[in-house]
């Protein structure tokens, strides 16, 4: 048995992407570095032999960012995009199992974003941005690149490359607007096509619109608007004809729980596939049969099949269940899931399960002593039912307590906490919990696994009774005598963050906090986060919402700025445009004006995840001796 150390984080490697051959032969998944130490991920492409008789292999041997394998509907080819030619753009590549030979089918100078082999084996279709003209390349020289704003905006158009000439066309039939996917009917048929305005962060998921292609004939029909942040198309055949799944936020409200929409063809009509339900589907899978669904319920995943009658569980799986892959029947699918005490790994199996782990990223953990996690449930103030995780300290029970207690909010708000491997490189659990700490991870309102109605609770209402949630169950834990009152810190990143900034400006129970990636200002950041709608959909209103006090002032965590006395440690990517830096310094020179304690890090390069090897070796190192100087003096 071995002590867990920063390195064993920081060096770790995970697979991503999985995706099995139609014919459940082959799986190919990527596998990623959980640091760099460069510019770029230099990213891998491993494949599997699902039935075990052969030991997985890398398919290509270079230093590149290797991403989006998908294989021909016939099983025979691979393609994927590597950008080993260029470092930074990505260009598509095939892999032939016939000769094992690889090589680059593209060299289109703006790169490729995705693509999607079609049933036609002479045709992929590419989405790629425009490639740069010669008057571009003289205004760059020249520097004369002044940006001006919805002029020239970078976005991914549908082209359609010939595998015989090389030659790419890019059919002109959605205009201007950014395609975001493209899904090909199962028989060989259309393409279901997703649309936004445009690329922006801000603007385009508001602005969404279903097409149906036809590259045989090079038209499309438009289909109307979907939801807010449309993803995962699929197609099915039912007794009235085609329909067109997706997955989108369920609406009025930019804050809510995402729900599967289904639009018939032959009678139009929308329907909500999952309304009323108590699960958030996080995946929605296209079969030659009815299309599955994975879901988050609680602490754990579902995996159904979307009937006509609405979702059949077909299996449950602790934790989470994520990049959802399957054969082209759908009798057997893969995912990546783990365990308490094991990262994520893919899984292959039948959808009923059992499912059968095929790979092992992260040997160098077997033996690592971790603490002990377990589920916790409890009621809300207001009686709602909550849940979340304990991490005990490693080699301790409850009867060892009361122990130092540092919680730790998730990210989102619509994320959650499953009942999974809790180690990464932000404050996590089991990093504090092996150095001695009890960590409690809530899932307060608002967040994932419980239905649209309970994400949508928080919306205009950001730390009010998602904050009382948390503390209520923080309070439980100190009358179970496992939380020392007098040991108390908060962390969190990005909407825990926020959620830090915010416990310290409404009590001084808290002896130490740190604010990740956190929010201070809800108007501040509607106005210049790179999801300004949602962060007004969150706030309750922007700043240009008249003259104030807003609600969004009465709801940010820089207006309770002077009731701060906790000692705050303030962690943020220079280059964060999701929750951008101006959030950290804000925070910094109120505390900085009121005298608290605090200090303020911010990493060079760096976006709203930290990535590069020595700033996650700091955050890591840097959290732990946070808490060990303010909770264990």
């Amino acid at each position: 048995m071995t002590g867990l150390t920063a390195e064993h984080v920081v060096d770790g490697r995970a697979p991503q992407s999985p995706t099995l051959a139609p014919d459940g032969r082959l799986l190919c998944h990527v596998l990623v570095p959980a640091s760099r130490t460069t510019d770029h991920d230099d990213t891998e492409l491993w494949l599997v032999d699902v039935e075990g008789t052969a030991a997985p292999r890398r398919l290509t041997a270079d230093t590149a960012t290797e991403s989006r394998p998908r294989w021909s509907p016939d099983s025979g080819t691979l393609y994927f995009l590597s950008d080993h030619a260029e470092r930074g753009t990505a260009q598509l590549h095939r892999y032939a199992l016939a000769d094992g030979a690889v090589a680059a089918v593209t060299a289109w100078r703006a790169g490729i974003v995705d693509h999607l082999p079609l049933a036609d084996a002479d045709l992929v279709v590419l989405l790629a941005e425009d490639e740069p003209t010669e008057q571009d390349a003289r205004r760059t020289r020249d520097r004369d690149d002044a940006v001006v704003a919805g002029v020239r905006e970078p976005r991914a158009r549908l082209r359609l490359l010939d595998l015989r000439t090389g030659r790419v066309d890019t059919p002109d039939v959605f205009g201007d607007r950014h395609v975001v996917e493209v899904r090909q009917r199962p028989d060989g048929g259309p393409l279901a096509v997703l649309t936004q305005a445009s690329a922006d962060s801000d603007y385009g998921p508001r602005t969404g619109r279903l097409h149906v292609f036809d590259p045989a004939t090079g038209t499309a029909e438009e289909l109307g608007p979907v939801g807010a942040d449309a993803r995962s198309l699929a197609w099915w055949y039912d007794g009235d004809g085609w329909h067109v799944g997706h997955i989108a936020l369920t609406p009025p409200v930019l804050q809510a729980g995402t729900a599967v929409f289904d639009l018939a063809l032959g009678t139009g009509v929308l329907a909500n596939r999952t309304a009323g339900l108590p699960w958030c589907p996080t995946d929605l899978h296209q079969t030659d049969g009815a299309p599955l669904v994975a879901f988050a319920d609680g602490l754990d995943s579902i995996l159904a099949r979307l009937d006509p009658s609405g979702p059949t569980t077909l299996s449950r799986h602790p934790g989470r269940f994520d990049d959802l892959t399957a054969t082209r029947t759908g009798a057997m699918v893969a995912a990546l899931t783990g365990g308490r005490y094991r990262p994520a790994e893919v899984h292959v199996g039948p959808p009923a399960g059992p499912l059968r782990r095929v790979t092992d990223t992260c040997p160098e953990l077997d033996g690592v002593v971790l603490g002990t996690q377990q589920p916790f449930t409890y009621r809300a103030a207001d009686g709602l039912d909550l849940d979340g995780l304990l991490v005990l300290p490693a080699g301790k029970d409850a009867s060892d307590g009361p122990f130092p207690l540092v919680t730790i909010a998730h990210g989102g708000p619509y994320d959650r906490y499953a009942d999974g491997f809790q180690l990464v490189w932000a404050p996590s659990a089991q990093w504090l919990a092996t150095a001695g700490y009890a960590v409690f991870l809530p899932n307060p309102r608002g967040g994932q696994g419980h239905g649209h109605e309970f994400a949508a609770r928080v919306a205009g209402r950001v730390g009010r009774e998602e904050w009382s949630d948390i503390l209520t169950g923080i309070d439980l834990l100190v009358a179970d005598g496992i939380a020392d009152p007098d040991r108390l810190g908060i962390a969190g990143w990005s909407h825990g963050g926020f959620l830090s900034a915010w416990a310290v400006g409404q009590t001084d129970r808290f002896r130490a906090a740190l604010v990740g990636a956190g929010v201070t200002d809800w108007g501040m950041l509607a106005a210049t986060g790179e999801n300004g709608q949602f962060e007004v959909a969150l706030g309750g209103s922007i700043g240009w919402s008249g003259i104030g006090p807003h609600p969004h002032d009465a709801v940010s965590p820089i207006s309770y700025a002077s009731r701060i006395r906790t000692p705050v440690l303030i962690l943020h990517g220079v280059e964060d445009t999701n929750v951008p830096l101006g959030q950290a310094v804000y925070l910094h020179r109120a505390l900085r004006h009121f005298g608290v304690e605090h200090e303020f890090v911010s990493y060079p390069r760096e976006g709203h995840l930290i990535r590069e090897r020595r700033h996650q070796l700091d955050v890591l190192r840097r959290t732990r001796a946070w808490f060990d100087r303010w909770l264990r003096p």
